[in-house]
C-alpha cells in the first residue's frame, strides 16, 4: 500500500499544477521544492506531502518548458525554411497531406525551431473531386527527410463547449508550432524513408495491396496502429459500439504480445531443458514478455497505452528477477509512478484515466482467480461498465448504450483471433515477403462478419446517448455511486445511488425562462454561428464555413457545441446568406440534427440543396416562449446581392433585445435605420461582416444604443478582422466587443437582472491557453514603466 499511497500523492501534485489557470512562476515552483525537501527530511506523514509538492514541481517544470519552447508570438505568420525528418505517418487526403515534421537541431535552421516538431499541412491545386497520383506532396513518408518553406503560428485552436481543445493535444504532443507548406514546388526530398515508422508505413502498404477486403483497413490499425484509413462513418460505428479502445492498439494487445513471447519462451526451455542451468524458467519467461512488449509498443510508435503497458510488464519483470512477492496494485503503482516521472503531462490524456482506472477498479473488485472464464469475462465487463461510465460522460461526453453487450463480443473475438493472426502476419512477412498475405487475409475474414454484427449494433438510435456537460461536481459524485454499486451484494443503500448519477446523467441545461433568451456565438473561426435558445426552442443562425476535404466548422465545431449545451433538436435554422463562412457548415449539423424550419434569402441558390426552404423576408414574424423573432431584411423582392441580402434576425424578449446582422454593410445599416429606427435599437448587435470596414455605419452604431457588439472573427485571418476603427468606433458609443477569436464562445443571456456575458475562455481557464501566452508575451516585450 506504501507505493499506492506514493503514486495517489504524486498524482496529487501533478493535478495540483496542471489545475492552475496560468504557468506557475519560478518563484512559485521554487517554494513548493524548497517546501519538498523540507517535508522530505520529516517522517510520518510529511513524506506525503513532500511527494505532493514534488509532484507539483515535476508538472511545472515539463509544462513551464514545454510551453516556453513554442513559437513566440512575434515570429508567428512568417515564412521559415525548415529541413526536418517526417515523424509518425503522415495523412494523404483529397487536396491536402497532413505530418509531423521534426526539424533539424542545426544552426542552419531557425533558432525557435531547433530540434522541435511542427505540424504541417500540403495542398496542392488540383481539382478536388480527384485525387492526383502525381502531386509532389504524395512523396511525403514517415522517415524521409525534406527541405521546404511553410507559414507558422503557435498551436491555437478554436474554444467551444464540448469541443477538442488542440492546444491541449499541442502541449502533451510537444508540437511548437502549426503551419502549412509555401511555395510546394521549391520542396525537395533529401533523403528517403528509413526508421520504425517507415517501417511501419511499409508494412502497412503492404497490408492493403495483400488483402483485397475493405476490412483490410482494420488489420492494419489492429497489427501496426495504423488508422489513417478509418473514415469518419467508422469512428462513428465505433464510438456508438464502444469499441473505440479495441480497434485501437492498446494496452490489452500488448499483453496478448507479451503472453505470446512468454508461451514461446516456456515451450523452448520445455523442449530443451539443458537451458534451464543457465537461465531458470521463470526468469526467461518474463525477459521474453518484456521484450515483446518493446518490439510490439515500438511497432505502434510507442504510443502512450502500450508505454503504460511495457511500463507494467516492465516492474513485474523487476519483481520475478528480483524474486519479490509483489501484488499486482504494486505494479499498477509502480508503473503510475514511471509514467508521471517521465511525462507528468500525460495525465491530460484520456488515455491516462481509463487505464490506470479500468485497471484499479478490476484489481479492487474482482476475485484473483477460481472463476470460470465466461463468469469473470462478464464480471469484468460489468465493473467497466459502471466504473468507467463517470469517465466516459465527462471526457466524450457520451455512453454507449450498446456497448456492454458489443465489448462482451469484440474482446474475445477480436482480440483472442483478429489481433493474434494480424501480428502472426505481419512477423511473418517480415521473415518474408509474401508470406504474411495469407494470414492476414484469413484475419480480415474472421474480422467481417462481427464488423456487420456490430454495424446493426451502432446504427440503432438507441446506440449512443449524447449528454450535455455536466457541473464539477458532477463527477465525484458519479465516482462515489460507481463505488457503492462495486460494493458486495447486500452492502445498503444501493437504490439511493442512483440519486448520486443525477447530476452526470441528467444535468440542468441552464435553460432560460420564459420571456428570456440566450445567445451563444460559437467559436468557428473566419465566420459565423449562433445559437439563440428559448425556454423550450432553438434556432441556429448560420453554421460556420466547411472546406472539401478540410476543416468542416459544423462538425468540429457547432455538432459538439450543440450536444454538450443539450440541444436535441432545431426548431429554425437561418443561413443569412450563401457564403462559405456562412453555410457552409449545413450539411454537417443536418446530418445530426432534425431541423423544423429552414430560412435563407431569396435567390441565393441554397434551395437547390436544402429542401422546404422558406424566404426570410422583412416582417415575418413569430413568437417562442414569450420571445418575439422578427426578420427585418431583406425587404420583399429585394435582389440577391450576397452580403447586402442577409437575413436580419430581431430577438425581442421580455427584458430586451438583440439584433443578430449577418454580413451586410453600410448601405444596408442606412436603410435599416430609415425603414426603422425603433428596430435597430437593441441591447445586443452581433457587429455585421466580422467587424469590416465596410460595415458598422456610425449613424447606424449610435442608433442602436447597444451595450453589447460582440465579434464573430477568426485569429490572425487574411482579411484582418475585427479592423481596430470599427473595434473603436463601437467602443466610443459605449459598447464591449468581445471577440471569439480572444474569447472564444460567447454566451449572451438577455434575463431580468439584464445581460450577463460569459466567454469559454474564461469560463475554463488553463494554463496552456494560447491568448493567456500571448497576453504573458506582450506584458513581458513592454514591461510597466
Amino acid at each position: 500500500m506504501l507505493d499506492l499511497r506514493f503514486a495517489l500523492a504524486l498524482l496529487s501534485g501533478v493535478m495540483a499544477c496542471l489545475w492552475l489557470p496560468s504557468p506557475p512562476g519560478i518563484g512559485l515552483t521554487g517554494c513548493v521544492a524548497a517546501m519538498a525537501a523540507i517535508a522530505a527530511s520529516k517522517p510520518g506523514t510529511w513524506r506525503h506531502v513532500a511527494i505532493v509538492a514534488l509532484g507539483f514541481v515535476l508538472a511545472a517544470v515539463h509544462a513551464s518548458f514545454a510551453l516556453e519552447r513554442q513559437l513566440p508570438v512575434a515570429l508567428e505568420h512568417r515564412q521559415a525554411e525548415l529541413i526536418g525528418t517526417v515523424i509518425e505517418l503522415p495523412l494523404h487526403e483529397t487536396r491536402r497531406t497532413r505530418f509531423v515534421l521534426k526539424v533539424d537541431d542545426a544552426l542552419s535552421q531557425p533558432e525557435a525551431l531547433r530540434g522541435r516538431r511542427v505540424r504541417l499541412a500540403w495542398y496542392d491545386d488540383f481539382d478536388v473531386d480527384r485525387r492526383p497520383t502525381d502531386a509532389p506532396r504524395l512523396r511525403i513518408a514517415a522517415g524521409s527527410r525534406w527541405s521546404l518553406s511553410a507559414k507558422l503560428r503557435a498551436p491555437r485552436g478554436l474554444r467551444n463547449p464540448g469541443g477538442v481543445d488542440g492546444e491541449k493535444h499541442a502541449l502533451v504532443e510537444r508540437i511548437v508550432a502549426t503551419g502549412y507548406v509555401r511555395n510546394p514546388q521549391f520542396a525537395h526530398e533529401l533523403a528517403g524513408p528509413r526508421g520504425i515508422d517507415a517501417w511501419r508505413e511499409s508494412m502497412s502498404a503492404r497490408i492493403a495491396d495483400k488483402v483485397p477486403q475493405p476490412s483490410s483497413r482494420f488489420v492494419r490499425a489492429l497489427a501496426l496502429g495504423d488508422t489513417r484509413a478509418l473514415d469518419d462513418a467508422d469512428w462513428a460505428r465505433l464510438r456508438a459500439t464502444g469499441l473505440t479502445h479495441l480497434i485501437a492498439i492498446s494496452g490489452f494487445h500488448v499483453g496478448l504480445v507479451a503472453g505470446f513471447f512468454a508461451l514461446l519462451m516456456r515451450a523452448l526451455w520445455w523442449c530443451c531443458p539443458v537451458l534451464g542451468r543457465r537461465v531458470p524458467r521463470p526468469q526467461a519467461t518474463v525477459l521474453a514478455a518484456f521484450s515483446g512488449a518493446v518490439v510490439y509498443a515500438a511497432l505502434a510508435g510507442f504510443a502512450l497505452p502500450t508505454v503504460r503497458t511495457v511500463l507494467m510488464i516492465a516492474v513485474v519483470a523487476v519483481a520475478c528477477l528480483s524474486r519479490r512477492g509483489w501484488r499486482p496494485v504494486d505494479a499498477l503503482s509502480l508503473a503510475m509512478i514511471a509514467i508521471l516521472s517521465v511525462d507528468p503531462l500525460s495525465v491530460l490524456t484520456a488515455g491516462f484515466w481509463l487505464s490506470f482506472c479500468g485497471v484499479a477498479w478490476l484489481l479492487w473488485c474482482l476475485p484473483q482467480g477460481g472463476q470460470h472464464p465466461l463468469r469473470a469475462l462478464l464480471a469484468a465487463q460489468g465493473v467497466s461498465t459502471v466504473g468507467l461510465l463517470p469517465l466516459t460522460v465527462v471526457l466524450f461526453g457520451q455512453a454507449s448504450l450498446a456497448g456492454p453487450l458489443a465489448n462482451l463480443l469484440a474482446i474475445p473475438w477480436w482480440s483472442l483471433l483478429v489481433v493474434p493472426l494480424s501480428l502472426i502476419g505481419t512477423g511473418l512477412e517480415t521473415l518474408h515477403a509474401g508470406w504474411g498475405g495469407p494470414i492476414w487475409r484469413l484475419a480480415a475474414m474472421v474480422f467481417d462478419p462481427s464488423w456487420s454484427l456490430f454495424g446493426w449494433l451502432g446504427d440503432s438510435p438507441m446506440a449512443l446517448w449524447w449528454l450535455p456537460e455536466p457541473p464539477w461536481f458532477a463527477l465525484p459524485l458519479a465516482l462515489l455511486a460507481a463505488f457503492w454499486c462495486l460494493l458486495p451484494r447486500g452492502m445498503p443503500g444501493k437504490p439511493l445511488t442512483l440519486l448520486l448519477w443525477l447530476p452526470l446523467l441528467w444535468p440542468d441545461r441552464e435553460l432560460p425562462r420564459h420571456g428570456e433568451a440566450e445567445l451563444v456565438i460559437f467559436d468557428v473561426g473566419q465566420g459565423l454561428s449562433v445559437l439563440v435558445r428559448t425556454a423550450n426552442h432553438a434556432v441556429l443562425y448560420d453554421m460556420g464555413p466547411a472546406i472539401p476535404e478540410g476543416f468542416d466548422a459544423g462538425e468540429r465545431a457547432v455538432v459538439p457545441a450543440l450536444r454538450a449545451l443539450g440541444v436535441r433538436t432545431l426548431d429554425a435554422a437561418v443561413l443569412s446568406h450563401s457564403d462559405n463562412d456562412h453555410a457552409g457548415g449545413y450539411a454537417s449539423v443536418a446530418d445530426v440534427f432534425s431541423i423544423g424550419q429552414r430560412f435563407a434569402p431569396e435567390a441565393s441558390g441554397l434551395d437547390a440543396k436544402i429542401p422546404d426552404l422558406k424566404t426570410c423576408r422583412a416582417g415575418h414574424a413569430w413568437t417562442w416562449d414569450g420571445v418575439r423573432f422578427r426578420f427585418l431584411h431583406p425587404p420583399p423582392h429585394f435582389p440577391y446581392l450576397r452580403n447586402e441580402s442577409s437575413c436580419v434576425l430581431r430577438i425581442e424578449t421580455l427584458h430586451g433585445a438583440a439584433l443578430l446582422t449577418g454580413d451586410i454593410g453600410h448601405v444596408i445599416e442606412r436603410d435599416l435605420l430609415r425603414r426603422d429606427p425603433v428596430a435597430v435599437r437593441a441591447e445586443v448587435v452581433l457587429v455585421a461582416h466580422h467587424g469590416s470596414q465596410g460595415s458598422s455605419d456610425p449613424g447606424f452604431v449610435a442608433a442602436t444604443g447597444a451595450r453589447w457588439a460582440p465579434i464573430s472573427a477568426g485569429y490572425g485571418n487574411r482579411f484582418k478582422h475585427p479592423k481596430p476603427q470599427v473595434v473603436d468606433l463601437w467602443r466610443h458609443h459605449g459598447a464591449d466587443t468581445p471577440v471569439t477569436a480572444e474569447a472564444g464562445a460567447l454566451r449572451l443571456r438577455i434575463g431580468q437582472d439584464g445581460v450577463a456575458v460569459q466567454s469559454e475562455r474564461s469560463r475554463h481557464r488553463r494554463l496552456w491557453d494560447a491568448v493567456g501566452r500571448q497576453a504573458r508575451a506582450a506584458q513581458l516585450s513592454y514591461p510597466p514603466e
